[in-house]
């Protein structure tokens, strides 16, 4: 039975790696998996998720006018479909969230979406809220803070170190520009 999954979790808690193996390990058993990601989101290379480990698989690329239906619909007539994997999910439009649904609902796919759940000011992404509301299985991918309780924020840091407390929800970046946080450390700095 076709499910929609959302991994969710802060930054460095592993998510692509976990997207590369479920990839992995349906292509090992002669199944056929579609990756998508995020088109904003060129840290290492368009067209590929990448892991920091080092491992990486070429992806289709979305962005806010993307009809994932309409692609998986026409890829699933070309080719028998058995998993859609979508890396950077918090850029989801609410409507592309939508489309997941009907290809779990209607095309009786499996669906595993993988992102951040909130921004650098705790705010929750368009993307990750519909995946919060409406997916049929919401797992929690862990990583620790400095101070070794669980991470569940993150914040952005200017080119000084310092914590960044307003400004455009959307800007990519990696370990030189995001920290994760457990709350305590998250308000310290940002509230």
């Amino acid at each position: 039975m076709a499910q929609l999954y959302f991994y969710y979790s802060t930054m460095n808690a592993g998510k692509s790696t976990h997207l590369l193996q479920s990839s992995y390990n349906y292509r090992e058993r002669g199944l056929n998996t579609v990756l998508y990601t995020a088109i904003i989101d060129d840290r290492f290379a368009q067209g590929k998720v990448s892991s920091r480990l080092g491992i990486n698989a070429e992806a289709k690329l979305f962005d806010q006018q993307s009809n994932i239906l309409n692609e998986v619909t026409q890829l699933k007539q070309q080719n028998h479909i058995d998993c859609v994997l979508i890396d950077e999910a918090q850029f989801l439009t609410t409507e592309q969230v939508k489309q997941l649904t009907d290809i779990v609902d209607h095309l009786k796919i499996p669906v595993l979406a993988y992102g951040i759940r909130t921004d650098f000011l705790g705010q929750t992404f368009n993307g990750s809220a519909a995946l919060l509301a409406w997916a049929d299985k919401l797992i929690e991918l862990k990583t620790i803070c400095h101070c070794g309780k669980k991470a569940n924020f993150v914040i952005r840091r200017d080119v000084n170190g310092k914590p960044v407390t307003n400004g455009q929800q959307i800007e990519v970046g990696g370990n030189e520009k995001y920290e994760s946080l457990c709350r305590s450390h998250f308000k310290a700095l940002v509230w």
